[in-house]
């Protein structure tokens, strides 16, 4: 059982870090270089679409970890997982305390009422999630090394 929840939390935590990972590295270019204001309306779904989903993906994250940190507890490597649980915590506080403030701002933004300085606001909210990916791939390189 202990086995199987590994593997849960390996492909959970896995998939959060390739889908961040795809939004700070290739998304967020792809809007940015659109035409006027696409882009802008672009991040605006976004930010409304996986800020809807990305809750419960960062608290189900952490779930697991803390599970199989418990669960294995006096398994070899369960000081990597119990590290890698404590970096998902960072990145739950990351997202709660700089990213969501602004992402619960920019997702309502349309070309009309948005603010004069939103590009600067959406730089902010990339450079903090850029680094939230940084923690989260720690995480996720940690749970894996665990295995071994």
């Amino acid at each position: 059982m202990l086995d199987a929840l590994k593997v849960v939390t390996i492909v959970v935590v896995g998939v959060m870090v390739g889908v961040e990972f795809s939004v700070a590295f290739v998304i967020n270019r792809i809007l940015d270089a659109l035409p006027g204001d696409n882009g802008q309306l672009g991040r605006a779904h976004g930010g409304r679409m996986l800020g809807a989903v990305m809750p419960v993906w960062y608290i189900g994250s952490l779930a697991l970890a803390a599970v199989w940190a418990i669960a294995g507890w006096h398994d070899h490597g369960s000081g990597l997982v119990v590290t890698a649980a404590a970096l998902l915590i960072l990145s739950v506080l990351m997202s709660v305390l700089l990213l969501v403030p602004i992402n619960n701002r920019s997702k309502t933004w349309t070309p009309e009422n948005r603010p004069e300085d939103w590009k600067e606001q959406a730089n902010r909210w990339d450079r903090f999630h850029a680094v939230r990916v940084a923690v989260i791939i720690a995480a996720f390189a940690l749970l894996a090394a665990a295995l071994v």
